[in-house]
């Protein structure tokens, strides 16, 4: 097993470019499944939840061509419908094959999902959608099974919260169905309209993309045929590496990012008193002497994003004051806290609420990830932390960050890969 050997107090500078969204990538490559023809997925970012859903897809039968940012998919020889544990245990956004499965071939059998072990994050919302487009489900063995030998209807659909694998499970699965689909209540991330978008670019008429109402207009299991998609850039990675700027005091460029993606980020990095210069597609951050506290609350697209939260605590610890964050999302999404308190942070609990109190100094420690974005956090304070700092099972991070430690170095963090000895 890897960990990282970070030895703190470098100043970073340079560029670094930002890697393809995980998250839109992820139902993107489900969605290929409504397709019987090939098609060209660009941008890809090279981690290993894509590769392990890409595997996905050939042990149903499809043909898959990757090298690293590249994907060539042909999902026209599927021969077999059932998503076993053995992937869908390792990523929780393996159960995104369900719509488009049980939508083009009337039947499926997905694996109950795994994934980071963040909070419960059931699947209900997506069975009783599918359910009430005239699915009959059942739970069996640790398996879903899903059937609708005469295909999936259209249907009013109303979360009872915001889901955004509920909402792309059911815009793909309503794609193939027959007659109209209302989803009321449906997510607006970013990841969401490239999917939505992607769908209408293959002819299905889709209205609201971008709100939270979208009328999807179904082909009545007419596979569609789509055109090459170009993965838009990691929210969550530019957040990422916008923190490290700030944290280490350093100027730092990012390249290849959409500005208005961060906009929640970006607003909360002003006023702990960074500055930037924003571009098209490039952004440079400048961070102040000091770093003033910041208090925020995670909340869905486009409110400030849960997966930037355990960043932002680290940030929070090296600033000048006194500091509030809140979790509205999921209710165990604080197992970084007590590993940056090793480090010397000073950070209190109280049920939802983090009280961080900005510290002057953070020493070297060994340190153990818990999920994949408490990894980027504790990476983030092992920059700043007097001596050597070790970050174990970063399996975590390899999830979802490409090349974390590549990027770092280039931007002159001291940065090293080593494995565990046994």
């Amino acid at each position: 097993m890897d960990y990282l050997e970070i030895k703190g107090g470098k100043k970073l500078s340079g560029n670094v470019t930002i890697s393809g969204a995980k998250n839109a990538a992820l139902p993107i490559i489900a969605a290929t499944i409504l397709s019987d023809k090939e098609i060209t997925l660009t941008n890809l970012p090279n981690v290993v939840d894509i590769r392990t859903l890409l595997k996905l897809l050939t042990m149903l039968g499809g043909t898959v061509d990757h090298d690293k940012t590249v994907a060539k998919i042909n999902n026209g020889s599927i021969t077999s419908t059932k998503a076993v544990y053995e992937i869908v245990s390792q990523m929780r956004a393996s159960i995104l094959v369900l719509g488009p499965l049980l939508a083009r071939f009337g039947e499926c059998e997905v694996s109950l999902p795994g994934g980071c072990a963040i909070g419960q994050r059931p699947i209900d919302l997506h069975l009783k959608a599918l359910e009430t487009m005239g699915a009959k489900i059942e739970i069996k063995g640790g398996y879903v099974h899903a059937m609708a030998p005469e295909g999936l209807h259209g249907a009013n659909i109303i979360f009872d919260k915001i889901t955004v694998g509920g909402t792309e499970n059911i815009v793909m699965a309503a794609a193939l169905a027959k007659g109209t689909t209302t989803i009321i209540n449906a997510a607006k991330e970013p990841e969401v309209v490239q999917l939505c978008e992607m769908i209408a670019d293959a002819g299905v008429k889709i209205e609201g993309i971008g709100t939270n109402e979208l009328t999807i207009h179904g082909t009545d299991r007419e596979p569609l045929n789509f055109k090459t998609v170009d993965i838009i850039p990691d929210r969550i990675e530019a957040g990422t590496y916008l923190c490290a700027g700030a944290i280490t005091h350093s100027s730092i460029t990012l390249n290849k990012v959409n500005p208005q993606h961060i906009r929640t980020s970006t607003d909360k990095l002003e006023s702990m008193g960074c500055t930037f210069d924003i571009g098209e597609d490039t952004m440079t951050i400048y961070p102040p002497k000091e770093l003033k506290p910041v208090d925020l609350t995670t909340m869905e697209y486009p409110g400030f994003p849960t997966d930037m939260q355990a960043q932002f605590m680290a940030v929070a610890v090296m600033s000048k004051g006194e500091s509030l964050i809140e979790e509205r999302l999921f209710e165990n999404r604080f197992m970084h806290v007590s590993e940056l308190n090793r480090l010397g942070a000073d950070i209190w609990l109280k049920g939802s609420i983090a009280a961080v109190k900005g510290v002057d100094e953070l020493y070297g420690a060994d340190i153990m990830a818990t999920d994949l974005r408490a990894s980027s956090a504790l990476v983030l304070a092992a920059l700043v932390a007097e001596g050597t700092t070790n970050v174990h099972r970063i399996y975590h991070l390899d999830r979802g960050y490409d090349d974390l430690e590549g990027k770092l170095s280039g931007l002159g963090a001291d940065i090293t890969r080593k494995r565990e000895s046994r």
